[in-house]
C-alpha cells in the first residue's frame, strides 16, 4: 500500500483570497493547493465503516480508485485494532482475532510510521474514525487530532443540515480544516 513517494479552543480565521487554497475536485476527494505543511490526507469514517470524508493535501501517487482506498484504508485499521487486542498484555481474556470491537474496547492504537508516511488514528466514544496521514517526522498528532474531532462537532455535528451517517459536505469545516492542518509540524 503506497500513499506518498492544538487545542480544544476553536478560533477560526478567514483565509484571504488569492491564499493559493482554490481546490478542484478529483479522484473521490478533494485537492487543494498551496503550501499545506506535512499533512497529506485524510479520512472520516463512521461506525459502519462508511468514509464521511476523505480529504487530500499532498498525495503524487494515486494507486487505486477512491472506493478500494478507503475499503483498503478500513480494512487496514480494523486488523491493526484487532491484532493490537490480541497481543495486549494486559488482558487474559484474548478473544478471536478478527471480531468487532466496540468503541473503548481492546488495546488502543493511535499510529504507526513507514519510511514515507506516518498514519495517526483516533476513534470516539460515538465510533467516529479519524485518520490522518502525514509527512514520516510529525511527532505525536493525538492533540491535532482532537482538534479536528472538535472542528467536525462544531461545524458539522452542529449544523441543522447535516444528515448523520451522510458525506460530509460542509464549507465552513472545510475551511477551518484546511487552515489547521497548514499549521502541523
Amino acid at each position: 500500500m503506497q500513499f506518498f513517494g492544538g487545542g480544544a479552543e476553536l478560533s477560526p480565521s478567514p483565509i484571504m483570497p488569492g491564499s493559493g487554497t482554490g481546490g478542484t475536485v478529483g479522484g473521490g476527494g478533494l485537492t487543494v493547493g498551496g503550501g499545506v505543511g506535512n499533512a497529506h490526507m485524510m479520512y472520516v469514517f463512521n461506525r459502519n465503516g462508511i468514509c464521511l470524508m476523505y480529504r487530500e493535501w499532498n498525495r503524487p501517487l494515486h494507486t487505486l480508485d477512491s472506493q478500494q482506498d478507503q475499503k483498503l484504508m478500513f480494512g487496514l485499521l480494523f486488523s491493526l485494532r484487532s491484532f493490537t487486542t490480541k497481543i495486549d498484555p494486559s488482558v487474559v481474556e484474548k478473544g478471536n482475532l478478527g471480531v468487532p470491537l466496540l468503541p473503548g474496547q481492546g488495546c488502543s492504537f493511535h499510529s504507526f510510521r513507514t519510511n514515507t508516511y506516518k498514519l495517526s488514528f483516533m476513534e470516539t466514544p460515538s465510533g467516529i474514525k479519524i485518520i490522518l496521514i502525514t509527512h514520516p517526522k510529525c511527532g505525536d498528532l493525538r492533540e491535532s487530532l482532537k482538534h479536528i474531532y472538535n472542528l467536525y462537532v462544531e461545524y458539522v455535528v452542529k449544523n441543522p443540515l447535516y444528515v448523520p451517517g451522510t458525506p460530509i459536505r460542509c464549507g465552513l469545516f472545510n475551511t477551518n480544516l484546511d487552515q489547521y492542518v497548514r499549521t502541523l509540524v
